[in-house]
């Protein structure tokens, strides 16, 4: 606990040293990354040796403000979920010198909110009152709030970080209820003497789930996330995206524990967001032009993958097989590491792409794996990873659901079970087609602009990160087997017992194994062939010639599949769902000038369910403007008349 107490002070630390070196951005940078990377380092050290020992530790200390305590507990399950922030943040911090080096503004600012929200998500993590929480999240949410709107200049990015603060504050006015709630009954705000009050569980739970839900990103609680993602540099998005939303999934695991044994129909609600966010996610995502906005999708995706882990694994729990709970939460929190990982990759290769080729528009990118070939590289690996192909490490969490899955189709709560196979099973071939569209149109062809054209890979700062990541991918679906075997402390809380967890897990991890040695065997055999066929070559004169050009003398690059035409067949099939707009413009006449075909796709939530609620709200507020005439006086009377009703109230 000391050292991740320690790395909280640092990263606050980095973040106020960083404040007075407003005048040089170079040393802001160094100072604000490595203050990240060495409380990173220091918490991660901490979480290490919590997970080794088994022991939790805890610090709890007078705190003067009412119902609030400082009261911070680092166990398992806490240790579990710092690792990859603490490793993702030191990692994007790296990146974040390269990413923004050039840049003439001040970075002062930049680094103090990067370096508070990695505090501030840490101590979400550890602490144990329900006022410290709220006020962590609260700093949370206002720090990559101005992480997002970095770029205030564009109207596009103000737009967005508005939509975040809406969206994080609306959550967060349920999980204030809901600590109310659960203070009042047991009369402190610490969580070791929670206790939900008789008929009231479910009710907290639906609390925890839309307050902790709007910051995981569970539709239709998502909207904010493609908004506010591809607003921000592209190291903020691999932080919110990999790891910031993962403490909506924390929250969740964390009140799951709290409020004890669970109701079947909780598991239930769980497992059918889950299924509704995998499956919307990744269609919306296919539909997606804007290269982060398809990441960002893609995190509404798996954050539907992480839940119907969870659901599963309530559900085992709630009908006593511990195998079915213990498989379902092994999934759910392998995965949270596991997207942390590739999500965050995916995200600093698009940061890499936009560094070079100056666009995020898929369709104006391509060719780009000859200029820069170890992004391209470490794209694919983590775009195979996201797509759940074994032996990398998103197979291994995938594999866990299914299992808990198939464990439960025999058992009382089949219908879940079977939904949730189709639904994998659906969102895994959508989720291939999505990323063979983003490789294939960004980094194989030809370039489509001057500027993919000089296009080449970032400098050594961008580049460490990136490669770390990738090995990562490899690093954890080679050990699957052996990390997953190791979590039975971090379960045995989720679970409610220790008995059956251990045997599950042994069970379904040589089964594991078995797939993942396989998969090693079919890449090992890939490239030996790819020597062989090179060694073969060798001797040989190979020469170069065009592909057919279908009788085009002149063929150009915008004769190549674009993503719009590439998508089209899957778009038009969910067309009752994604409404998208086409934009055609034929060819005409036997030498046509030119032809086009653009697609755009909103998000039919926003559309059809926020937007009219907000501007419905909007136009009620605007009729209230004359409570607000510009006097002084006035507002002085609102305030004392505020008072005195709540005197009243109070005396009454």
């Amino acid at each position: 606990m000391s050292l991740i107490i320690a790395a909280i002070l640092v990263f606050a630390a980095a973040g106020l040293a960083a404040l007075p070196l407003r005048r040089s951005p170079k040393n802001a940078s160094l100072v604000g990354a490595c203050g990240a990377v060495i409380g990173a380092v220091l918490g991660i050290g901490g979480a290490c040796g919590i997970l080794f020992s088994g022991a939790a530790e805890q610090i709890r200390l007078n705190w003067a403000v009412p119902g609030g305590s400082f009261y911070c507990e680092a166990d398992a399950i806490s240790a579990f979920f710092l690792l990859p922030v603490l490793g993702l943040v030191a990692l994007a911090a790296v990146y974040g010198v390269g990413y923004l080096h050039g840049r003439e503004r001040s970075l002062a600012g930049h680094w103090f909110f990067y370096n508070v929200l990695a505090a501030s998500m840490a101590l979400v993590i550890i602490a144990r009152n329900g006022v410290l929480f709220i006020s962590a999240w609260e700093v949370m949410s206002v720090a990559s709030f101005f992480l997002v709107t970095i770029d205030d200049e564009h109207e596009r990015v103000r737009r967005a970080g508005w939509t975040y603060l809406v969206a994080t504050h609306l959550g967060t006015a349920f999980l204030f209820v809901m600590f109310v709630m659960l203070g009042n009954a047991s009369g402190s705000m610490d969580f070791d003497k929670f206790s939900a009050p008789a008929g009231t569980a479910g009710i907290l739970f639906v609390l925890a789930l839309i307050g902790f839900g709007t910051k995981a990103g569970l539709v239709p609680l998502h909207v904010w996330l493609p908004e506010a993602h591809p607003a921000a540099p592209s190291h903020v998005s691999a932080v919110m995206s990999g790891v910031m939303i993962k403490t909506g999934i924390y929250g969740i695991v964390r009140m799951l524990v709290v409020l004890g044994a669970p109701a079947p129909w909780w598991g239930g609600v769980l497992v059918a967001m889950g299924i509704a966010s995998g499956i919307l996610g990744v269609m919306f995502a296919l539909a997606q032009h804007d290269l982060k906005r398809l990441l960002a999708y893609h995190s509404v995706e798996n954050i539907g993958i992480i839940t119907m882990g969870l659901g599963l694994g309530v559900l085992g729990r709630a009908t006593n097989s511990p195998a079915i709970a213990a498989l379902g939460f092994a999934g759910a929190l392998l995965h949270t590491i596991n997207h942390a990982v590739f999500k965050g990759l995916l995200f600093l290769g698009a940061g890499s792409v936009q560094h070079a080729a100056h666009t995020l528009d898929i369709e104006r990118l391509g060719g780009l794996m000859k200029r820069m070939p170890l992004t391209g590289l470490t794209f694919l690996i983590a775009a195979a990873a996201i797509c759940g192909l074994p032996p990398l490490n998103g197979f291994a969490s995938e594999f866990l659901v299914y299992m808990s899955s198939l464990s439960a189709v025999s058992g009382s709560h089949a219908g879940a079970a079977v939904g949730a196979i189709a639904a994998l099973a659906l969102i895994g071939g959508l989720a291939a087609a999505c990323f063979t569209k983003a490789f294939g149109i960004v980094f194989l062809g030809e370039p489509r602009t001057e500027s993919g054209a000089g296009a080449h890979d970032p400098s050594l700062s961008m580049r460490v990160p990136m490669v770390t990541l990738a090995a990562l991918c490899v690093v954890i679906g080679a050990t699957a087997p052996l990390i997953v075997s190791a979590m039975a402390p971090v379960l045995e809380p989720l679970c409610g017992t220790r008995a059956g967890v251990d045997a599950a897990l042994i069970q379904t991890t040589i089964s594991m194994a078995w797939v993942v040695i396989g998969g090693f065997i079919l890449v090992a055999v890939a490239i030996a062939l790819a020597l062989y066929r090179r060694r073969l070559l060798r001797s040989r004169e190979v020469g170069e010639t065009g592909t057919w050009d279908c009788g085009y003398a002149r063929p150009t690059a915008r004769m190549q599949y674009s993503a719009s035409s590439f998508a089209q067949p899957i778009t038009d099939f969910f067309q009752s769902v994604l409404r998208t707009r086409k934009h055609i413009n034929r060819p005409k006449g036997l030498f046509p000038a030119g032809a086009s075909l653009k697609t755009h796709t909103d998000d039919t939530f926003t559309e059809g369910i926020w937007r009219p609620i907000f501007c419905g709200f909007g136009r009620m507020f605007a009729r209230l403007h004359w409570l607000q005439a510009g006097s002084v006086h006035l507002y002085i009377l609102y305030i004392a008349i505020t008072l005195i009703v709540l005197l009243i109230w109070k005396l009454a």
